[in-house]
């Protein structure tokens, strides 16, 4: 028998990523969409420079990294990853509520500016900004996934657009968001424990914590213990832009923290907690927190799911550009 003490998870995570990635490639290769090693020779260098940028901008600010994978779930759900959410503008998505405490728009336009130096006109915003939310995964402690390339990037970007699930979304409704956009509910529960970073503005979730639906209580699917410390963070009264980590306990980590908060009633959001309430979501939370190696599989699920978000009606040929700057519209 061989020597099972050099056993190495995320070498053999890596190694599964490829061979799924390989094989999705091979069995779309008739499609115009995105696939590994786009950019060959024209810009041969563009992971190590998105790379660097996204290293330096976490070192500055680890919140960087929670924000900028929510930009890219956000762009790609609407009107498909195609970096609408980074141009500026009046009534841009950018406007939109969901949006307004996104972060991190500076640090996409700074690899953008990186990329322009080295492969002028080459890379797309988009491509960049899907390739930022797995290098902040990994530097959180995450999985690393191979990203398929070759987006362009749309030029229309309207508030009146945004229509993203919500905080207080039944899994129902979770599902048929989601399945709109040809993700699956393993999909769903997989890209929903994304919130294992980040935080959520008080205002968003407080009611949940004191008058649930017009209780005058809490929410009963809350674990007693947990009520005081999200009041107390969020009292009634209090800042409704207070931030409060959506993994608690392990905000600024990656990891199946956040799964196990679920099963123990202590999911921030009410469409979290529902996940676990639910029979059909729970099954799969449960299934994943049941594996002999959670953090191995949860991660090679996330790196999956996030390959098939993030091609999401996508832009090509005539329907799209290459931005040189990802604010402006050439």
């Amino acid at each position: 028998m061989g020597n099972v003490t050099n056993f190495n998870p995320r070498f053999v995570l890596l190694l599964l990523f490829i061979v799924l990635a390989a094989a999705t490639v091979h069995a779309n290769h008739f499609l115009p969409r995105p696939r590994l090693g786009y950019y060959g020779t024209s810009c041969w260098n563009v992971e190590s420079i998105v790379r660097s940028v996204v290293q330096s901008n976490y070192l500055d600010n680890p919140a960087n990294a929670p924000s900028v994978l929510r930009m890219h779930f956000h762009d790609c759900f609407v009107q498909g990853c195609d970096a609408s959410i980074l141009l500026a503008g009046p009534n841009s998505e950018r406007t939109a509520i969901p949006n307004l405490s996104l972060r991190g728009f500076n640090v996409i336009e700074e690899a953008k500016t990186e990329l322009e130096i080295a492969c002028p006109r080459t890379v797309s915003c988009a491509d960049i900004l899907a390739l930022a939310a797995r290098d902040f995964v990994v530097l959180a402690g995450g999985p690393w996934w191979p990203v398929p390339l070759g987006r362009l990037d749309g030029r229309v970007s309207l508030a009146s657009n945004v229509n993203l699930p919500g905080p207080t979304d039944s899994v129902d409704v979770q599902k048929q968001r989601f399945a709109a956009k040809n993700l699956n509910t393993q999909d769903l529960v997989v890209l929903a424990a994304g919130h294992t970073i980040g935080t959520a503005g008080c205002g968003v979730f407080r009611n949940r914590f004191f008058n649930y639906n017009n209780t005058g209580s809490p929410d009963p699917t809350i674990a007693p213990s947990f009520v005081p410390q999200i009041q107390s963070q969020c009292p009634l009264n209090g800042d409704p832009a207070t931030r409060v980590v959506l993994d608690a306990g392990s905000g600024d980590q990656f990891d199946t923290s956040y799964l196990n908060n679920l099963r123990n009633g202590r999911g921030v959001l009410e469409s979290d907690q529902v996940l676990w309430t639910n029979p059909q979501t729970r099954a799969i939370v449960e299934q994943l927190l049941g594996l002999r190696f959670p953090f191995l599989w949860f991660g090679m699920e996330f790196g999956r799911s996030m390959t098939k978000m993030s091609q999401i009606e996508i832009k090509t040929g005539l329907d799209g550009e290459i931005r040189r700057v990802c604010s402006v519209v050439n």
